[in-house]
């Protein structure tokens, strides 16, 4: 068996489950407790600790908060950032400064590449590819009005949906299976399975084309 391996620069707080052959690498910091702001509309109750699938690296200066649960052989790159009450499945890639927000679920075999933001409330189901600087949000009324709390949710990006660098997704929407999002789109809509959209506001252009959907095992 394989133990875990913890650089003596990384913190991993009391509790934590480290799977066979994790490594916690220099500076990274697994199972930290939330600093809320008194506004802060997340979940205030006590979290069990994190834990660290099989084979997993926790990568320089990445953060993993308690009660997130993380499969086995993910990378968590550089300086990432994964929140409280996350689920992320085995064979998942977190680029590099990606950050993933609390209460959201990542299924097996997604890759979120460098600086991505996962806000919270989000799901992105199985094999799903989310390119640089995408960004994600969950709040129509950006902080203002009670009425807000009744309606906080992420995206729901569906198995083999992919999403293009830069593009930017509205709070609550659907993408649906195998869909593809072109770079710099604005998402305003649910976007139907199998189709192409591009533009601010995203419009559809066509379907994704058989050869480029995925074959699943």
């Amino acid at each position: 068996m394989a133990m875990a391996e913890i650089h003596p620069t990384a913190i991993v707080y009391p509790g934590t489950v480290l799977g066979e052959g994790v490594k916690v690498l220099e500076h990274a910091v697994v199972g930290k407790q939330p600093t809320l702001s008194p506004r802060s509309t997340a979940k205030r109750e006590p979290l069990p600790p994190a834990e660290i699938g099989a084979g997993t690296i926790v990568s320089t200066g990445a953060v993993v908060f308690a009660g997130t649960t993380i499969g086995a052989r993910v990378i968590l790159g550089d300086q990432s950032c994964v929140r409280e009450r996350v689920s992320v499945g085995a064979d998942v890639v977190i680029g590099r400064g990606s950050l993933v927000e609390n209460d959201t679920t990542i299924g097996a075999m997604t890759k979120i590449q460098a600086e991505a933001y996962i806000t919270a409330y989000s799901t992105l189901e199985e094999h799903v590819f989310i390119a640089p600087c995408v960004v994600t949000t969950n709040d129509n009324y950006m902080g203002r009005t009670e009425k807000r709390f009744e309606s906080i949710k992420g995206p729901t990006i569906r198995r083999g949906a992919r999403i293009g660098g830069g593009a930017v997704l509205l709070p609550g929407i659907e993408i649906g299976e195998e869909a593809f999002v072109g770079a710099g789109a604005v998402v305003t809509k649910d976007v139907e399975p199998r189709m192409l959209v591009v533009g601010n506001p995203a419009r559809v252009i066509r379907a994704v084309a058989d050869e480029e959907l995925l074959e699943y095992q």
